[in-house]
């Protein structure tokens, strides 16, 4: 086995914040080009269980999430967060961002968040970025940490998380990914 071999693939996603869905539209675009295409957008899900995004943001936001086709290095995190971040920048308006966008990957058994704040549980990455652990796989679902952020407390997000999953599976014994799909199942 080469050093090659050894570097752990993942499938990356990213979990979008967004008020309107002009500024999603534009976040996918925007992230399809950045890390190539998709092959799973999620249904909207309500973010309500903080309001800590609302004064930049505004009230009423929605979270969606995105997976990309291509299996990467895990490694990349902190270069994919910086890359994020530049495109929640890009798409600001007045300089308040129109949408957040929260990288993380998923492997077999778990799914890590990219995050710019430091927190104890936190692993150093470089450039002022962490991997946040964030769920763990268990049992045939997903269970989340003490530390994990309330929305994904809530086993809402879980049926995306497995759908992720299963597409990683398939891609990792060598299959083609299915259709790009809109929330566990349904094509879009």
């Amino acid at each position: 086995m080469n050093a090659a071999d050894a570097i752990p693939r993942v499938k990356y996603f990213i979990a979008i914040l967004y008020t309107d869905d002009n500024a999603f539209d534009r976040a996918v675009t925007g992230c399809e080009a950045a890390f190539g295409p998709v092959d799973l957008i999620s249904d909207s899900f309500p973010f309500d269980q903080t309001n800590y995004y609302e004064n930049e943001m505004g009230p009423n936001l929605n979270r969606r999430f995105m997976s990309f086709e291509k299996l990467e290095n895990a490694g990349n995190l902190g270069v994919y967060k910086a890359a994020t971040n530049l495109l929640e920048k890009q798409f600001a308006e007045g300089g308040r961002r129109t949408v957040n966008l929260d990288i993380g990957y998923l492997d077999y058994d778990k799914v890590v968040l990219a995050s710019a704040k430091y927190n104890w549980q936190k692993i150093y990455l470089s450039d002022g970025f962490y991997a946040d652990l964030t769920l763990y796989y268990r049992k045939g679902n997903f269970q989340p940490f003490e530390w994990s952020f309330p929305d994904f407390k809530l086993p809402t997000y879980y049926p995306v998380f497995l759908e992720i999953r299963n597409r990683f599976k398939t891609q990792m014994r060598g299959a083609q990914p299915p259709m790009v799909q809109s929330r566990a199942g349904t094509e879009s």
